[in-house]
């Protein structure tokens, strides 16, 4: 009986043959490390979930303050901010997204080449990590500055709004210095 069992498994492991490599297909990428999608987010400054500490403990994200302007009842001031802070903030993580994107390029191309050593790897990781660093300074940044811009109230009900739950409470967040005024 063992020896059924076993003549009937072999022809199936045999047809299964070796596991394909998550990374097969991304040899032709142009870099290797990242999608065509992860490029143009680098590239355009998008959040990437950079903030997400921030976005999921009651700091709203400027964007999405902007694109919610009318149901959190935003005042002129509140929304000329709003953009003036979403555009900074774009701005900032589009250029050192385009660092990084070169920097990923740099490190691609000199795995490829064979041009690489211990001295030249630690130093690309290590720019690459700073400016990973920066852009996520710059998202997580934007969402203290619309925290200080909103109300207690605009934040509860933007909390609501993208679905983070109706329980929070005035006492939930801490005062919000200069909220709802022009600074």
């Amino acid at each position: 009986m063992k020896w059924l069992y076993l003549s009937m498994l072999l022809p199936v492991i045999a047809v299964a043959g070796p596991e394909q490599s998550p990374y097969s297909g991304q040899q032709s990428r142009p870099i290797k490390a990242l999608s065509a999608s992860q490029v143009k987010a680098y590239l355009e400054g998008q959040g990437m979930g950079y903030a997400k500490p921030a976005e999921l403990n009651h700091y709203p994200g400027p964007r999405h303050v902007r694109e919610l302007a009318g149901q959190l009842k935003l005042s002129a001031s509140q929304l000329r901010q709003t953009r003036e802070t979403e555009r900074r903030m774009k701005e900032s993580a589009s250029a050192l997204g385009a660092q990084l994107v070169e920097l990923e390029r740099s490190l691609d191309e000199a795995f490829a080449s064979g041009q690489i050593d211990d001295d030249s790897l630690a130093g690309k990781i290590m720019q690459i990590a700073e400016l990973d660093g920066q852009i996520r300074l710059a998202h997580l940044a934007a969402h203290l500055e619309m925290r200080r811009l909103l109300s207690s109230e605009q934040i509860v009900l933007y909390d609501q709004l993208r679905g983070y739950g109706s329980r929070h409470s005035r006492e939930d967040h801490p005062s919000h210095e200069g909220a709802g005024h022009s600074h």
